[in-house]
């Protein structure tokens, strides 16, 4: 597995990412809050929020992270496109990646998941999915 080097001692202990950075990729302030919220129940969790795929390029051209949530439908660069570009690129083609969306269209799940999504989940969210999905990425 991928892990995140930052200022702070980072590592694993059983197998879980201790202190994991984790990117929230998602246009709708309110989703995005909402995701966020949900998060901030695993211990020493930095969440840092991208409002579209161009946004989550610049930060991750800034910062390492363990695991990316990204929504599909979003301006300037849509989740698909930047799940393309993160699996193209050697350092970014680990970092799983979950997909968190309204498109529940099986057609969307298989083309998100041929691009490399690691997970797919639909709106609405349901904070205990979530954070198992999250939690299953964070300890392999």
């Amino acid at each position: 597995m991928w892990y995140s080097t930052c200022f702070e001692t980072r590592g694993t202990i059983g197998g879980i990412v201790i202190m994991p950075n984790i990117l929230v990729v998602e246009d709708s302030p309110a989703v995005r809050q909402l995701i966020v919220f949900a998060l901030k129940r695993l211990p020493d969790a930095k969440i840092v929020e991208a409002v579209n795929g161009m946004d989550a390029l610049n930060k991750l051209s800034f910062e390492a992270f363990d695991l990316i949530l990204a929504d599909i439908n979003m301006p300037v660069m849509d989740g698909l496109k930047l799940i393309g570009l993160l699996r193209n690129e050697p350092k970014y083609k680990d970092i799983p990646i979950i997909v968190i969306t309204t498109e529940g269209v099986e057609e969307d799940r298989k083309k998100a998941m041929a691009l490399g999504a690691n997970a797919y989940l639909s709106k609405p969210i349901h904070t205990y999915e979530l954070l198992k999905a999250v939690e299953e990425f964070l300890t392999k």
